[in-house]
């Protein structure tokens, strides 16, 4: 069963042929506009990197609320694990600003422990400056392990639908009846609609974010990566070389998915192995070309002198990033004085 936390302010913090279940339709959701092709492209940054201003929250700026809470693998009929029982971690961000009641755009965000100060306080910031809508985030942490044969690699790694049928079907759902939530916002609704659904990581939660939009582009099509796993580290029969089949022939042999990425890559990323299979550089290169071949709506950023999920250089890039993530999804009114 789900473990209880308090909340805290923002500020406060440091099987295969299953279906995914029909999703009430809900009110209708907002008009969303062309986002044209602004900030569409490659681009190349650093090898300094500083800060952006929109990382340090102002004063007069309203905290967002965070709640905490775990889940038990037991419970979970998807990831129940693969190496045994685990607990896995979850934060929940609720802007100030969002009306109980609403239907909140959100961001699903992978090894969501390690991004929930960074990621709330451009939320915070972006959303007070009346230029993001508001947006709830849902911070979620893997299970152990990491790469081949464990629970996180099983759940980010692999090219398959498991890991968004477990958000659909496990998470999302727990949500608005959590105790401590539904105090503050008794109606609290996440929206139904595709455009007001972003996925969110870094390395292998990066591919698991790019994944859950690729397989359901009806449920998620706003994807933001940083040091994305596109290599070959889940191998199995029906993809196997893993999440390199992206770049290699799938983006390029099927439809055009309603999907917007942002990819980015350091000059010192990753690159192991003698099948040169498992080189991130060449694999965030190939997919930025492969999208801009197939005319999706991508920004790829190739960042000197920056290694691995460098947070110097997610600290300068996010607020951008995020804005450009959002670009035609409508921002309410700002409130009267």
């Amino acid at each position: 069963m789900p473990i209880d936390a308090p909340a805290l302010d923002a500020g406060e913090l440091e099987e295969d042929d299953a279906s995914i279940p029909t999703i009430d339709a809900g009110p209708p959701p907002p008009t969303v506009m062309d986002p044209g092709t602004e900030g569409d492209g490659d681009f190349t940054i650093g090898p300094s990197y500083a800060d952006a201003p929109e990382m340090r929250v102002p004063d007069d700026a309203p905290r967002g609320r965070v709640y905490r809470f775990s889940m038990q693998s037991e419970d979970s009929e998807i990831y129940p694990g693969v190496t045994g029982r685990y607990t896995r971690d979850l934060w929940i961000y609720v802007p100030r600003q969002y009306v109980n009641g609403t239907e909140a755009p959100f961001m699903v965000i992978q090894d969501g422990g390690g991004y929930v100060g960074d990621v709330t306080a451009a939320l915070d910031t972006l959303i007070h400056q009346h230029r993001l809508p508001h947006v709830i985030g849902i911070f979620i942490n893997p299970g152990p392990g990491d790469g081949p044969g464990s629970e996180r690699g099983l759940e980010y790694d692999r090219v398959s639908d498991h890991y968004t049928r477990f958000i659909e079907t496990e998470v999302l759902p727990l949500i608005p009846m959590r105790p401590d939530i539904r105090a503050d916002y008794p109606d609290l609704r996440l929206t139904s609609d595709p455009e007001g659904r972003a996925t969110m990581g870094g390395s292998s939660g990066g591919a698991c974010a790019f994944t859950m939009a690729w397989f359901h582009p009806e449920l998620y099509r706003r994807v933001l990566t940083y040091s994305g796993t596109f290599v070959a580290q889940h191998r199995d029969d029906e993809h196997p070389r893993g999440a390199w089949e992206y770049h290699e022939h799938m983006i390029r042999d099927e439809a055009v998915k309603p999907i917007r990425v942002f990819l980015q890559v350091g000059e010192n990323d990753l690159n192991f192995g003698s099948d040169g299979l498992h080189n991130w550089m060449d694999a965030n290169r190939r997919m930025s070309d492969v999208l801009e071949d197939r005319g999706y709506h991508y920004r790829f950023l190739w960042s000197e002198d920056a290694g691995h999920v460098d947070r110097r250089v997610l600290r300068q890039t996010l607020p951008e990033t995020l804005l450009w993530l959002w670009r035609g999804y409508p921002i309410p009114d700002a409130p009267a004085d």
